[in-house]
């Protein structure tokens, strides 16, 4: 048996709060990161996989959607975890979860939790915060027993599965500043190719808005326009404001 962690984190968020599950759920586990094509992939039934992506506008990122299909699971154990920025996360989990059976997992749990914001870091900040870690490393305990005892119970998950709601790609993109020293740097890390050589090429298109160009610049000359940026959070403020809870599914 082997235990497999499978990730789609541009910003880094997602993968933190998958390593607190993972860590509490076993000692070693084989990285997949979904931000590159992946080869095709055979696992066995004994086999266990943490998968963790993002929630965009209430969806999985087409990308990483796309990446999975090269994994072929045959009956191998899923545990779902979506991440978002303390809006809501709405088909994310059961968009998930159909796309991982449709690859031949069985999911047995998941995890919807909150991290910090992938754009306006203020919604979510500090998250997971210690209570978050405590809650997670409980629920992988709970996680165990039901890997340890055979069920055949389907995993029920709320929200529309098949009918998801409608993704809506805008159309703004981070744009470089005049920091920019054109190192090709973000251009290397975009999961989506939308960047070409020059950082003003970027194809908004392309762009998913997953804000890992951002992440990775180390002149920080990668953002939102200032006038983008405050019409996003105005529109996001009531909505995010206030604390949401994990939610836990066995």
């Amino acid at each position: 048996m082997f235990n497999y962690l499978v990730t789609f984190s541009p910003t880094g968020g997602t993968a933190r709060t998958a390593e607190i599950l993972a860590s509490a759920l076993a000692d070693n586990w084989i990285r997949t990161d979904l931000l590159k094509p992946i080869p095709e992939t055979a696992l066995t039934a004994e086999d266990v996989c943490l998968i963790a992506v993002p929630s965009y506008g209430g969806r999985i990122p087409t990308t990483s959607a796309e990446r999975l299909n090269c994994i072929h699971a045959n009956g191998a154990r899923a545990v779902l975890l979506c991440v978002y920025g303390n809006r809501a996360y709405e088909d994310t989990l059961s968009e998930l979860q159909d796309v991982l059976q449709a690859r031949g997992f069985r999911c047995i749990a998941a995890v919807a939790a909150i991290a910090e914001h992938s754009i306006i870091r203020e919604f979510g900040a500090g998250r997971p915060d210690a209570d978050d870690c405590a809650e997670l490393q409980a629920f992988a305990e709970k996680i165990r027993t039901r890997l340890a005892v055979p069920m055949d119970t389907p995993l029920c998950l709320p929200g529309e599965h098949g009918a998801y709601k409608p993704y809506r790609n805008t159309p703004f993109v981070p744009a470089e500043t005049d920091a920019c020293m054109h190192c090709g740097i973000c251009a290397q890390a975009c999961p989506t190719g939308a960047i070409g050589e020059m950082p003003e090429t970027a194809d908004p298109e392309r762009c998913i808005k997953c804000m890992r160009c951002a992440a990775v610049c180390p002149s920080g000359a990668r953002k939102l326009d200032g006038k983008t940026y405050a019409a996003l959070r105005e529109r996001l403020a009531a909505a995010c404001s206030t604390r949401k809870a994990n939610e836990l599914f066995l």
